[in-house]
Order: structure tokens, then C-alpha cells, then sequence
């Protein structure tokens, strides 16, 4: 009974109506526009649906018929901005970069960082959301679900790429990075550092250990024999 009671207290993140017409959909984009740059202007907790209601010229009847709350908006921004991330990954980091030598691959991993990087600030409230999603308990899943996605379809390209390593041992490595780019992302937003140079640090090291997740070569195990 306590965790149904918990459970309704969560705010509900799906849309409310989904557009049938053009005018609906324009609507929605209104709205998120709007709360992209209501978020870039006040942040998070600042963040409402009055203060999104005027900047988009609307009723709040008007927005609530698409978005119950708050965290709507910031579910589905968030969404957005996971996936404009995520097409990150798929163009640098490739079953070709994964199977090749390590500078290959540390130049993709600087790449995907600073691109990433490029991405999310070109965002409107892009800083903003990431710090939602985290921050925030009921938005976590949509980083989570993101990350895992991405996670999986990685592994799918390294297992290939390195056929005989371990696959659970793989998994963890993938995921890791995949959480270390997100992560890298944040500080560059949190401090004044150099981009390309952190990028150039943390490739370097995501490729450390990546290259001792490869399986063991039959020739050196022999000469040891």
C-alpha cells in the first residue's frame, strides 16, 4: 500500500493529447520553444508552466491539454536532447573505429565528447535539461532508458568488433563510458576549462581500458607457455 501511495504521487510525464492535426502539433512545438528558453532564462526551479504559458501566448488550459506539468515538458525536451546526443555515438563510434588501433579510436572518443559538447550547448536550456534529468528523481528514468539504449546497441558493435572477449565484462565497459561522456559534458558546462583538452584526457582514458577488455592473442599465450 505504501509504494501505490508513492506511486500516485509521482507527477505524470505523458503528454496528455497526442496531435492528430497540424495545428495541434505546431502547438506542442510553441510550447516546447517556450519552455526551452523559459528554462534558459530562470532554470529549473524557477521553471513553470505560468511563466512557459507567457512566453507562448497561451491559456494554461491550452498548454494542460497537452502537458500536465512541469516535468512534461522537461520528460519530453529531455527526450529530445538524449536523442540529438545519441546520433552522437552512432556517427563517431563505429564497429570499423572499434575493431581499428587505439589512436583511431581515441580520436572518435575525442570527437564524440566535443561534438556532444557542441550539441547540447547549441541546445536552448541544453545545460539546463541535462541538470534535470539528473537532479531531478521522476525525470531520471529518461536518462537511464537513454543510456541503455545506447549501451546496448554499443556492446552489439564491440562484441563484434572483439569476438571472444567477455561479454559482461564488455557491457560494464560500455556503460561506463557511455555515463563518462555524459558526465564530461556536465563538468565542461561547470567549469571553465578547456574542451578539447579534457576531451583529449578522458578519450585517452576510456581507450586504456577499453583496449584490456580485448581477448587475449593465442600467439602470446603461447610464447609464455
Amino acid at each position: 500500500m505504501l509504494m501505490n501511495s508513492r506511486q500516485r504521487l509521482q507527477p505524470s510525464l505523458e503528454p496528455k493529447a497526442q496531435p492528430i492535426q497540424q495545428r495541434a502539433a505546431d502547438t506542442i512545438e510553441r510550447i516546447l520553444e517556450a519552455a526551452a528558453k523559459t528554462l534558459s532564462d530562470v532554470g529549473v526551479e524557477r521553471l513553470s508552466t505560468n511563466l512557459v504559458c507567457e512566453r507562448a501566448g497561451l491559456t494554461p488550459p491550452a498548454l494542460y491539454r497537452y502537458f500536465p506539468n512541469k516535468y512534461a515538458l522537461l520528460s519530453e525536451l529531455g527526450r529530445r536532447l538524449m536523442e540529438r546526443q545519441n546520433e552522437c555515438v552512432e556517427s563517431w563510434i563505429t564497429e570499423e573505429v572499434l575493431a581499428g588501433r587505439v589512436p583511431a579510436l581515441e580520436e572518435a572518443l575525442t570527437g564524440l565528447l566535443l561534438e556532444t559538447y557542441d550539441v547540447t550547448r547549441r541546445t536552448e536550456g541544453g545545460v539546463w535539461i541535462m541538470r534535470a534529468l539528473r537532479a531531478i528523481p521522476v525525470l531520471q528514468e529518461v536518462r537511464l532508458s537513454s543510456h541503455a539504449a545506447v549501451t546496448e546497441a554499443q556492446l552489439r558493435l564491440l562484441a563484434r568488433a572483439r569476438p571472444g572477449a567477455d561479454k559482461a565484462e564488455l557491457r560494464l565497459a560500455v556503460r561506463i563510458v557511455v555515463e563518462l561522456v555524459y558526465a564530461t559534458v556536465e563538468m565542461l558546462f561547470d567549469e571553465s576549462m578547456d574542451a578539447r583538452s579534457v576531451a583529449r584526457v578522458v578519450a585517452g582514458m576510456m581507450c586504456s581500458h577499453l583496449e584490456r577488455v580485448r581477448p587475449a592473442r593465442r600467439g602470446r599465450s603461447s610464447r609464455r607457455e
